[in-house]
């Protein structure tokens, strides 16, 4: 049977989506941006060199639209994937530079959340939020002081841009197959290499990878967000 969503998740489905549209495009476009300074044109001839979320969209419409909608129905909030490609014998000639591509999708998620933390610690400091209360929800971390409408929405914006890009950082850092943190790993450390080719040599290294990401950020991410949290509020 599927959930049902509240009113009040369905008004926000539109936000929860422009989030998450915005944090994968600029995930991929920094891996297709990097590998074509790196020396790759494949992304760049792809069109994937863009903030332009169409041409993402149209290389993996399953995971950008279907399964971000189908999370967000079952779960309230939205996971999926995108993809920037790549040639293999470039990454296997030039291993270093195929790290920094891989750790520019992460890198770009950091920056993203960097510039949302910015924002509402201004929007903070500057008497223009406040926290939600003691408990955190996943899309309302603060809540203005006067007045609602476009205020609160930028709240929400802001608040989600932070949720979601510290958690897309975190999980494409996992050092195993098929996560970008893997390609950095094998890239900056020639014996982790070794044991990563292994691993996807199995068949089902993708598959493990993805379940033990999932089983560590489970336990990594309430801590590392709430450190970040308290230092949004510090002070409030």
């Amino acid at each position: 049977m599927v959930p049902m969503m509240s009113q009040e998740q369905l008004a926000v489905l539109p936000l929860w989506y422009a989030v998450f549209l915005l944090s994968l495009t600029c995930h991929e476009a920094a891996h297709a941006w990097t590998a074509h300074r790196g020396g790759d044109a494949t992304a760049y001839l792809g069109g994937q060199v863009t903030l332009n979320p169409l041409p993402h969209v149209r290389r993996e419409p399953f995971g950008t639209v279907l399964v971000p909608l189908l999370t967000y129905v079952a779960a309230g909030w939205m996971m999926g994937w995108a993809s920037a490609p790549y040639d293999p014998r470039w990454s296997e000639r030039h291993p270093r530079r195929a790290a920094l591509m891989a750790a520019a999708g992460p890198a770009a998620n950091l920056l993203l959340a960097a510039l949302a933390f910015a924002a509402l610690r201004g929007g903070i400091v500057g008497g223009l939020w406040a926290p939600a209360g003691e408990s955190f929800a996943i899309d309302r971390h603060v809540v203005p002081l006067e007045g609602a409408g476009a205020t609160e929405g930028l709240g929400r914006f802001c608040s989600l841009l932070l949720f979601l890009n510290c958690l897309l950082a975190l999980f494409n850092l996992v050092p195993l197959p098929p996560l970008d943190g893997a390609a950095v790993a094998s890239g900056l450390f020639p014996p982790a290499r070794r044991g990563l080719d292994a691993l996807r040599a199995t068949g089902v290294g993708g598959l493990l990878g993805l379940l033990v990401a999932m089983y560590a950020v489970r336990w990594l991410f309430g801590p590392v967000y709430g450190g970040v949290l308290r230092l949004l509020f510090w002070g409030s």
